[in-house]
């Protein structure tokens, strides 16, 4: 008997890939604005280059300089670091911690403002929540989670929210799927897990015992793993038929 529904919130509850390319746009934007003086720039590649940063799509080289500032300053910190950097490899140099901050806040708020819930998913989890314990399972630093958690009022949702960087481990680890289950207070074979990402959603709840419907978004498996998702669909707007039709 389903008892618990375990889910991922980016890109499977919420269209972050949406958001992050209208805050891109505005970013790019927003950047030439104010080095417009400088006619070596170029926008969108500095935007683009920033959110591949952000999500640790690194060289060996920027992995040794951010995880150490990430370790002991933060993420707010390696965010503006990145601008700086990245500015400066546009030949950018002059950049103060203040300009750096005023940046970085633009980012955030126009991925903010442009952050929401799927068509049909709001409406789908306070149908279900009848039905089922919700437990939320999103991985990423706090610095960025928290803020889209409290755009959509997530908690208004659901019933449990783990974040990732709040944790010791991140998914795909067991442990953050044991701490949902005991969350929702039953058993691995009780629960389902619904993610867009194979390795961290579907590999991860997988080893833990935990059915898995995976959001495709295109994507293909990992062609080395031997773990298949029990169900599949292609777009987050599937979930609700699928679920409703498990749950019974």
């Amino acid at each position: 008997m389903l008892r618990a529904l375990l889910l991922d919130m980016d890109n499977t509850l919420c269209d972050t890939h949406r958001a992050v390319d209208a805050a891109k746009i505005q970013f790019a934007r927003h950047v030439g604005r104010c080095f417009s003086k400088e006619t070596s720039l170029d926008g969108g590649t500095f935007a683009s280059a920033f959110v591949t940063g952000i999500y640790r799509e690194w060289s060996d080289s920027q992995r040794g300089a951010y995880l150490p500032i990430i370790e002991r300053q933060g993420e707010e910190a390696f965010r503006k670091q990145l601008i700086k950097d990245l500015l400066a490899e546009q030949h950018i140099n002059t950049v103060t911690d203040a300009l750096a901050n005023d940046l970085l806040q633009v980012f955030e708020s126009e991925r903010l403002a442009a952050f929401d819930f799927y068509p049909g998913i709001a409406d789908f989890l306070g149908r279900i929540r009848d039905k089922l314990t919700l437990v939320v399972i999103t991985n990423g630093p706090e610095f960025s989670q928290l803020p889209k958690i409290a755009a959509v009022n997530l908690g208004d949702y659901v019933d449990h929210i783990i974040v990732g960087g709040q944790e010791s481990e991140q998914k795909p680890a067991r442990s953050i799927f044991e701490k949902a289950l005991q969350l929702a207070d039953c058993q691995a074979e009780e629960a389902i897990h619904i993610g867009d990402s194979f390795n961290a959603d579907i590999v991860g709840a997988s080893n833990s015992n935990i059915k898995t419907i995976w959001v495709r978004h295109e994507q293909r498996p990992d062609p080395v793993s031997t773990i298949s998702p029990c169900y599949t669909v292609d777009h987050p707007c599937e979930i609700p038929a699928l679920v409703e039709q498990i749950a019974g």
